[in-house]
């Protein structure tokens, strides 16, 4: 079974894979800027390990 990465774009995306404990990865650009479980989750942030990533301007993938 091939498993690639998708991006979180949505609100829903980011609740339910919070709640789902799903791992994520974050991306500013091209490089790789943190990866864990959802913490917490603003209008502007999420929260992972601790630190937190600006919505605009990271993205968020996780692995199905």
């Amino acid at each position: 079974m091939s498993r690639f990465m998708k991006p979180l774009t949505s609100n829903v995306h980011f609740y339910t894979a919070q709640m789902e404990r799903l791992p994520i990865v974050i991306f500013i650009g091209n490089e790789l800027a943190g990866s864990g479980l959802i913490e917490e989750i603003t209008v502007a942030s999420v929260k992972v390990r601790g630190e937190y990533y600006m919505r605009a301007t990271c993205t968020f993938k996780y692995v199905s």
